[in-house]
């Protein structure tokens, strides 16, 4: 109970709540709507780890959404967007509406303040029509990314988009943050998917952004809103390409030496016109992790084990292992040191790659060969498919393992950042030099490309003085994206920005950022759509 009182307080009056709720019901009698503390407690964040760092610090929900709405149609939510709009052309007191899918996101983009409406769009989740013989599949932005999947899958057919956080992410979620599934390399990123979309705009009005073939005459409307986050409008429903589900599967593991000579190796498979699915280079450390993970079942064990000289026994109790992982991540350089001495001595094959290959049976063994022979051509030592099918059947785990992290005293999170070919070492480098001083780190690359590749950093960091640790995670994440734009690389490639690293949009964006604050004052002239994402007012 005493509990319960506590978050009580942390939230904001519930009579202006109250109030809203008043509101929204006379306007929109036929919409659901809630103001129930749980609620608004529930969806006052997405996973953002700043955030996650503030619960740990008791801030539960310092600017809870005055209500939550569950729209049934795009009907609804143009009723909506018009009520809000007429509110804020009368002045008072502003409604602010954010869009929400499963809360999956990691970068802030959902963050509700105080007097907002939070608009889950999770009951517009209907598959409206399959067409094999078009290959496109037409579906409200709602639906679960593993749902829509399962729905292809009964008519043979897939989408091809595998982000690790399939369960617990919605279509609308992919198309707002310019996703990228695990099987990119072969399938393209959710822009490339997308024919077309329907949009609610901040005006009110319902925007088709192009026909079924997509591209035609002029610009295309469907990039313009893939990305924008909400800020522009809600993506209500889409159109995307689809494939023949695949008849045949090859994985397979490689060793090599060092990282560089896996990129270079990598950088060849994709220039010859080879086209795997997965593609997926560890450096040193994280291929200790890889490997050790597969025996522990836990990544939380298993980076205490590694970082803090292996606490014997599988039982040692969860007090100590606490206590020694914090000791550990006191002096992250240090540890990071340490480890890059020591992680090419433990793994005696250097950094793992796993590859990967689907498709019809024979296009997919000739690839494969094919593939095959320019890897070890390029110095690879050849695993075989063990690793690869390791991957395979953990490739959705890591979305379910940070939370031991952080109960364990630390904080977690990833950086997904990207650059051309000639540019990715200096990235990678650049990038671990400057969070290296404030937590453990380790990277991967993956979603390669004829023209360069993606880096995905996991670090680890203490999170023993809960006023200090945000003030830490915030200066890890502007050094590490200042690294990342002064290498030349992309401040993210599939995560999004929304508020965590909306400071950088200008370094990524430079003069042309004007243009998106001219396309938010058209389409949303009354400033209504989650404000604050993308560097956005």
């Amino acid at each position: 109970m005493a509990g319960s009182v506590r978050i009580l307080q942390m939230t904001a009056p519930l009579t202006s709540a109250d109030s809203r709720l008043a509101e929204l019901r006379d306007a929109l009698p036929d919409l659901r709507v809630s103001n129930h503390v749980t609620d608004r407690i529930a969806y006052a964040r997405d996973l953002w780890p700043g955030g996650q760092i503030e619960k740990l610090a008791g801030k539960h929900a310092p600017e809870p959404p005055a209500c939550v709405v569950w729209p049934k149609d795009s009907a609804q939510v143009v009723e909506l967007v018009q009520w809000a709009k007429a509110k804020a052309g009368v002045g008072g007191d502003p409604v602010v509406l954010v869009p929400f899918g499963a809360g999956s996101g990691v970068c802030g983009g959902t963050m509700a303040g105080a007097g907002s409406v939070i608009v889950d769009l999770k009951e517009m989740d209907s598959v409206v029509r399959i067409e094999p013989h078009n290959n496109l599949v037409r579906a409200q932005s709602g639906i679960i990314g593993w749902h829509l999947e399962d729905r292809l899958n009964m008519e043979g057919l897939t989408l091809g988009h595998f982000p690790s956080s399939l369960m617990c992410s919605t279509l609308g979620g992919y198309l707002a943050t310019r996703s990228a599934g695990q099987c990119s390399s072969l399938y393209g990123k959710i822009e490339d998917m997308a024919t077309t979309m329907e949009v609610v705009t901040g005006t009110g009005e319902v925007l088709e952004t192009g026909r079924d073939m997509g591209g035609g005459v002029g610009p295309s409307w469907t990039q313009l809103f893939i990305g924008s986050e909400g800020a522009l409008g809600f993506i209500t429903a889409a159109t995307l390409k689809v494939h023949p589900a695949p008849a045949h599967r090859m994985m397979r593991g490689y060793g090599f030496g060092r990282v560089s000579a896996g990129c270079e190796a990598i950088r060849r498979l994709m220039q010859a016109g080879l086209r795997p699915a997965v593609v997926r280079l560890y450096d040193e450390f994280d291929t200790v992790m890889a490997r050790s993970s597969a025996e522990k079942g836990s990544e939380a064990d298993t980076l205490l084990d590694a970082i803090s000289g292996r606490v014997k026994g599988s039982g040692a109790m969860p007090w100590l292992k606490r206590k020694a992982l914090q000791m550990v991540l006191t002096r992250p350089d240090v540890t990071n040191r340490l480890i890059e001495e020591l992680a090419p001595r433990i793994s005696a094959d250097g950094c793992l790659l796993v590859v990967g290959w689907e498709g019809d049976k024979r296009l997919t063994e000739v690839q494969a060969r094919l593939g095959h022979d320019e890897l070890m051509r390029s110095g690879g030592k050849d695993l075989g498919e063990e690793p690869g099918w390791h991957w395979f059947k953990n490739r959705y785990a890591v979305s379910y393992k940070q939370s031991k992290l952080f109960t364990s005293g630390a904080f977690v999170d990833t950086m997904e950042v990207a650059a051309t070919w000639d540019r990715l070492m200096d990235l990678y480098e650049g990038v671990r030099k400057a969070i290296a001083p404030f937590a453990f780190v380790m990277a991967h690359f993956s979603h390669a490309y004829p023209e360069g590749c993606s880096i995905y950093f996991s670090f680890v960091g203490p999170a023993t003085d809960p006023g200090q640790t945000r003030q830490q995670y915030d200066r890890l994440w502007r050094r590490g994206l200042t690294a990342a734009t002064r290498a030349g690389g992309t401040i993210s490639h599939h995560h999004g920005v929304g508020r965590s690293k909306a400071h950088f949009m200008t370094e990524e964006h430079g003069n042309s950022l004007r243009l998106l604050q001219t396309l938010k004052a058209t389409f949303d002239p009354a400033s209504i759509l989650n404000p604050g994402v993308l560097g956005l007012s």
